[in-house]
């Protein structure tokens, strides 16, 4: 009877220690800036730092909607929750200021994609929308060698990827014969993305070169030539690797697409903080800036980048 009551005390001693131990583990969040199928790389990427980072519980979360406010209660609903570092794709950086700060105030806060280098964040760990604005118009000087006039298409006018692919974009075209008219928000709506494109083609006929800036944006545009007859017609520069988007530059649809490396935000960010946890702050550069490089994608090399991102979504 009292071996059977010692085996009884040390299985639930064991269970308590077991609960007491998934309790302790470390929280990291990464938080993106909308639903979107772009972000399936950098949850490949959170997925497999997870392997490595058995003492921590690793979160990939969206927004109900994309809106600062949803992502900033977003936010304080995981640092509610015990959540011990979060990296965010801000959606309205220049808005949410007072809001990533409170945030920073409370847990170490990083950010990626869409940066916000005026609140308390700690550091940005993304790509140089900059440049791969420039390399969007390096695809679009080879193109049209005879200069031509473009229409850009974004989500959120307001946030700094937009902001800096745009100004990225216009400084490679400058003296080229290159003209970006104007660029079209659509705040994430793909409904709205679509129409913009439809608009611009029954109103803008002098238009013969589109830019989609954001991952769902080219898609759209394909969609909205293709019904309207104009696939071919009208130079298509593209972001990001949304598989139409990939498509079309196969089949010479697109001039090119730059394509960012979301894998390696989700993956590096979650070895980032839980090292900034751990004490070990030696991966903040002095500028706070962490660059992944872009790349351009054309007919060239668009198969092996392909397969490179089937390998990582079924790894």
């Amino acid at each position: 009877m009292n071996f059977t009551k010692t085996l009884i005390a040390a299985s639930v001693g064991a269970l308590l220690a077991s609960g007491a131990a998934a309790q302790e583990k470390k929280q990291l969040a990464f938080v993106v800036n909308a639903a979107s199928d772009f972000w399936k790389l950098a949850e490949a990427g959170v997925n497999a730092a997870q392997a490595e980072l058995p003492d921590y519980e690793l979160q990939f979360r969206y927004p109900a909607q994309g809106t600062a406010a949803l992502q900033n209660a977003l936010m304080d609903d995981l640092v509610a929750a015990g959540t011990d570092a979060i990296m965010i794709s801000s959606a309205d950086p220049k808005n949410s200021i007072d809001a990533f700060n409170r945030i920073a105030a409370q847990v170490p806060l990083f950010t990626t994609d869409s940066d916000a280098p005026q609140s308390d964040r700690i550091a940005y760990l993304g790509s140089s929308n900059t440049a791969a604005g420039i390399q969007a118009g390096e695809i679009a000087i080879d193109a049209m060698p005879d200069g031509g006039k473009c229409m850009g298409f974004v989500g959120f006018l307001g946030a700094d990827n937009a902001i800096e692919r745009i100004a990225g974009f216009r400084q490679a075209v400058e003296g080229k014969g290159i003209e970006l008219v104007d660029v079209r928000g659509d705040d994430v709506d793909f409904a709205r993305a679509r129409a913009n494109v439809d608009d611009v083609l029954a109103a803008n006929p002098d238009i013969d070169c589109m830019v989609g800036f954001y991952s769902y944006n080219p898609p759209k545009i394909y969609e909205s030539l293709q019904a309207n007859g104009k696939l071919g017609e009208i130079t298509v520069i593209a972001f990001d690797e949304d598989p139409i988007t990939l498509g079309a530059v196969r089949e010479g649809s697109f001039a090119g697409t730059v394509v960012q490396d979301p894998y390696q935000w989700g993956y590096q960010g979650m070895h980032l903080m839980a090292d900034y946890l751990e004490g070990d702050k030696s991966g903040v550069p002095a500028d706070g800036l962490i660059i992944v490089p872009t790349k351009i994608i054309d007919q060239s090399n668009v198969d092996a980048f392909e397969a490179e991102l089937k390998e990582r979504i079924n790894g």
